[in-house]
């Protein structure tokens, strides 16, 4: 039973015939309605999300092919400068239809094909990867385990891409020092810090951050948190924010 409530698996009823039994049937009920409480949430604020993108872009649209169809006259001729408002609703068409590959990105993350990493030789090429960016941002960015020879069974280009996303959100948050380590966790899971001393992720935004198309930059689409979140999940593993405050902000990857 523990099992299963660690996994989010609440499908187990006990038989009511005691005390005990009806206490851990409690337990299920209350774990299932925090549960459904949580993914109400979360649905709520990606329709909101969704809702505002959309609608951003569509307005704008139907507000401008209106007022064009308005001024032209019997004769075809309009005060409008047609030629513009054409390019204006062709360029917002294209966000719209970009904004919705962005989405078919975030729900088609691939299953991972995985094999044994050793931790030191990705973070080498992670960090390769970004020396050039970090360089020209006056930041470095380094990597200290906490045991050697280190090892995780994964998909290599995902969970490269989780991390090059992190590092390049750090170093647009403007930090100067990027920090990983990893170590063993108590039953047998590889643990990953990355943590830096950028801007801290505003409190009210640290619980939504991982909403797909939430974010907090001017230009952004707000799935890199998402999907590397989703990719961990696909690993049976987890992706969190730790902390983020005026010292410094951390993630951690856990693989079980």
């Amino acid at each position: 039973m523990m099992d299963a409530l660690e996994d989010g698996e609440l499908n187990f009823r006990f038989q009511e015939k005691n005390r005990f039994n009806r206490t851990l049937n409690r337990i299920r009920t209350i774990f299932e309605k925090q549960r459904q409480a949580h993914e109400q949430d979360s649905w709520t604020k990606l329709i909101r999300v969704l809702t505002h993108e959309i609608m951003n872009t569509v307005s704008p649209i139907a507000s401008l092919s209106d007022a064009m169809a308005k001024s032209v006259d019997e004769n075809g001729h309009s005060e409008l400068d047609i030629k513009t408002g054409l390019e204006t609703i062709s360029d917002s068409s294209k966000n719209l239809i970009g904004f919705v590959q962005t989405y078919r990105q975030l729900s088609g993350v691939a299953k991972p094909v995985r094999k044994a990493l050793a931790l030191q030789e990705l973070m080498d090429s992670v960090i390769g990867l970004n020396s050039e960016f970090a360089a020209n941002c006056g930041a470095t960015c380094r990597y200290r385990p906490e045991e050697d020879d280190l090892m995780i069974y994964a998909d290599e280009g995902q969970i490269s891409q989780i991390l090059i996303n992190l590092i390049k959100n750090a170093l647009q948050a403007g930090a100067k020092h990027i920090d990983m380590a990893a170590k063993m966790g108590k039953d047998d899971e590889v643990i990953i810090q990355v943590a830096n001393d950028g801007e801290p992720i505003p409190a009210s935004a640290q619980e939504q951050i991982f909403i797909p198309f939430y974010t907090t930059k001017k230009e952004g689409s707000g799935i890199g948190l998402s999907i590397s979140r989703q990719i961990m999940r696909n690993h049976n593993g987890t992706l969190e924010l730790l902390c983020s405050d005026d010292r410094q902000t951390v993630f951690e990857l856990r693989f079980r």
